[in-house]
C-alpha cells in the first residue's frame, strides 16, 4: 500500500550547493560589487555601521521595550471564563434535573400518594419544567 520512495541522489548535493550552482554567477557578481564598494568607501561604511548600532541601541531601550509583567488579555480571558461558567451552570442544571427525575420516578412508583407526596410531586414537576426552560 505504501511504497518506499528510493532516491538516487548524490549525498554530497545539498540545497546550498544546488543554489550555488544555479545562481552562482549572481552570487559572484554581488560579492564583487560589495568588495568594490567596501574598498572605495571604507569610512562611510564604518560610519553607517556605527550609526545603525547606536540607533538599534536607542530603539531597543525606548520604542521596543517590553515590560517584565505579562499582560493578560481581558477579552479572551473573559470569554473563556464565561464559557466555563456556562458549562458549569448547564452541568449543575442537568444534575438537578436528574435528581428531580429520580424523585418523580420514586413518587410515581407508589400505588397511592399521600397529600404531602402530591404536593412534593407537583412542586418537583414545576421545578423540572423551569429547568427545562432555562436549558433552552
Amino acid at each position: 500500500m505504501l511504497r518506499r520512495i528510493r532516491s538516487n541522489r548524490d549525498p554530497r548535493d545539498t540545497l546550498y550547493s544546488e543554489l550555488r550552482r544555479e545562481f552562482g554567477t549572481y552570487f559572484q557578481a554581488g560579492e564583487v560589487a560589495v568588495k568594490r564598494l567596501s574598498v572605495a568607501y571604507p569610512k562611510f561604511l564604518f560610519s553607517c555601521m556605527i550609526v545603525l548600532i547606536i540607533l538599534s541601541f536607542l530603539l531597543s531601550f525606548t520604542l521596543f521595550r517590553h515590560s517584565s509583567e505579562k499582560k493578560v488579555h481581558q477579552p479572551v480571558t473573559r470569554g473563556v471564563q464565561q464559557g466555563f461558567d456556562r458549562i458549569t451552570g448547564i452541568a449543575t442544571s442537568i444534575r438537578q434535573a436528574l435528581e428531580l427525575r429520580r424523585v418523580v420516578d420514586s413518587l410515581s412508583a407508589k400505588k397511592q400518594l399521600t397529600p404531602t407526596d402530591s404536593v412534593l410531586l407537583d412542586s418537583t414537576l414545576d421545578r423540572l419544567s423551569r429547568l427545562k426552560q432555562s436549558l433552552k
